[in-house]
């Protein structure tokens, strides 16, 4: 498996930062227009469609299709843990199904004063087996644009 992750600071409280990023809103305002993201389906851990808040058991069926080109690619989206616990939150998101043979994102948030660490880390591996895992760390070039723009988006909405 590989490992990609990125930390930044935003100069808002947790409590601002974890309600936005807990919200399908969110995960909007956060994907850059690049990919074409399209919300086909949200459902909560009782079934509920559109739930206000992501919890765990939250289902995210979606598709992208990157540069427009090319089909549509399918991509459904577990919330398997959500925890908030004093000055520290976490939700991690798993891919049921989509383009990765592994799709595991951790979302992790740390109060500091007045301001948030927003930590994601994602554990992957993409498809094919071992041709999967040579070109595994060439995927990190398509991956740095998505999560640096996430992060500025972030602290450009929030701060």
């Amino acid at each position: 498996m590989t490992v990609y992750q990125r930390r930044t600071r935003v100069a808002a409280p947790l409590d601002a930062v974890w309600d936005f990023h807990s919200r399908v809103a969110g995960l909007e305002a956060l994907t850059p227009g690049w990919l074409n993201l399209r919300i086909e389906a949200v459902r909560g851990p009782d079934g509920e469609s559109d739930p206000e808040i992501l919890e765990a058991g939250s289902r995210i069926d979606a598709s992208l299709r990157p540069f427009g080109i090319g089909p549509r690619q399918r991509w459904t989206s577990v919330i398997t843990e959500r925890e908030r616990d004093g000055a520290a939150a976490y939700f991690r998101d798993e891919m049921e199904g989509g383009p990765f043979r592994r799709w595991e994102h951790t979302h992790r948030f740390f109060a500091d004063g007045e301001e948030t660490v927003v930590d994601d880390r994602v554990v992957y591996a993409l498809p094919f087996g071992p041709v999967g895992e040579v070109a595994a760390s060439l995927a990190r070039v398509g991956f740095e644009p998505m999560f640096r723009y996430r992060h500025r988006r972030t602290k450009a909405l929030l701060e």
